[in-house]
């Protein structure tokens, strides 16, 4: 597709795609989330330490997409059926080459992982859709947000309400801060951050935006080859530094792709997934209040994570036939 047909040009335009990034930011979270609940923490520490990372990181962009929105005058959107397709599923808006699954943390995974957080490569173009990286989608964010404040003026385009901002939150396994976007600095500020965590500087360097900590997709890496990026490494050294012990026995054996349909209604199995899902979905719902003029509910949507935590890890305890074990399923569940 030409990228030029998808250039973002409009304000209209640029909410649309900034909500788009919100619904990408969460397409993350159930992989990384069933590959994280399915590690031994005593067996694989480092492991549990990257995916954790990774994740929290995650959730970090996706509020702070939320901010990006709302200061052009948006309304970010999380509690919606949209948000949790069935899974297997493509990143949304994304050229579908990617799938992601519900899988614990395994060789697999990582694949899928890497793919997710892969580089732009060199002189890639923006992509506001079809894109092949999530670095080409926040390029065409970029490059519309600078053509919208050249034509418009920047007091036309950052119109929302100031006090919907979510600031001041330090993320814990992570050197990321969430601060206010008000205007055109602070809104690249926000974009480079998504991206420098997630692939590395715009420079190929291993290293993210700040230069304090290895970028997702080399952290990924690191798992792979069982070693530490040191100063001095490259993309194309690879990793040399300190070995990284990596059990891939320590895992859970969850039943991959675990779907509703698999068991009846009623189940021991799908009465537990069934409560996962209420759980997740009462997070989303706290994070959209979150984000729409109550930002005191983000605390509450963090501390609800501990019980999916546990809601998790229980279902991995639930046999499900040949050896697996039972997983969560990620369903949309409405109010109740």
């Amino acid at each position: 597709m030409n990228p030029l047909l998808t250039r973002i040009d409009t304000l209209e335009s640029l909410r649309e795609h900034l909500q788009w990034a919100i619904e990408l930011e969460h397409a993350t979270l159930p992989p990384y989330l069933c590959a994280l609940y399915s590690l031994d923490q005593e067996r694989n520490p480092a492991a549990v330490d990257v995916v954790s990372s990774v994740f929290v990181e995650e959730m970090l962009h996706l509020a702070l997409a939320a901010n990006l929105l709302n200061a052009v005058g948006g309304r970010p959107v999380l509690d919606s059926p949209r948000l949790l397709p069935p899974h297997p599923r493509t990143l949304p808006h994304g050229d579908g080459a990617l799938t992601l699954s519900l899988l614990p943390f395994g060789e697999e995974a990582l694949e899928m992982f890497l793919r997710l957080e892969q580089p732009a490569p060199p002189g890639a173009p923006p992509k506001g859709d079809a894109y092949e990286t999530i670095g080409q989608f926040y390029a065409a964010i970029e490059q519309g947000l600078r053509h919208l404040c050249e034509e418009l003026g920047e007091k036309a385009v950052f119109t929302g309400d100031p006090a919907r901002q979510v600031s001041g939150t330090r993320f814990s396994h992570t050197e990321g801060w969430l601060f206010a976007v008000e205007d055109l600095e602070s809104a690249l500020g926000a974009l480079a951050e998504i991206v420098e965590e997630g692939e590395g500087a715009s420079t190929g360097e291993v290293w993210d935006g700040d230069g304090d900590e290895v970028a997702h997709y080399y952290r990924f890496l690191e798992l792979r080859h069982g070693r530490r990026y040191q100063r001095g490494d490259t993309p194309e050294t690879g990793p040399t530094g300190k070995p990284i012990p990596v059990d891939f026995g320590g895992v859970a054996p969850m039943r991959p792709h675990p779907r509703p349909a698999d068991h009846a209604p009623g189940s021991e199995i799908r009465t537990a997934q069934d409560g996962f899902n209420r759980t997740y979905c009462r997070l989303l719902r706290s994070l959209e209040r979150a984000f729409n003029g109550e930002p005191k509910l983000l605390a509450d949507a963090v501390g609800a994570m501990y019980v999916l935590k546990s809601q998790a890890q229980a279902l991995m305890r639930m046999p499900d036939g040949d050896g697996a074990t039972a997983g969560p399923t990620f369903e949309y569940q409405g109010p109740s």
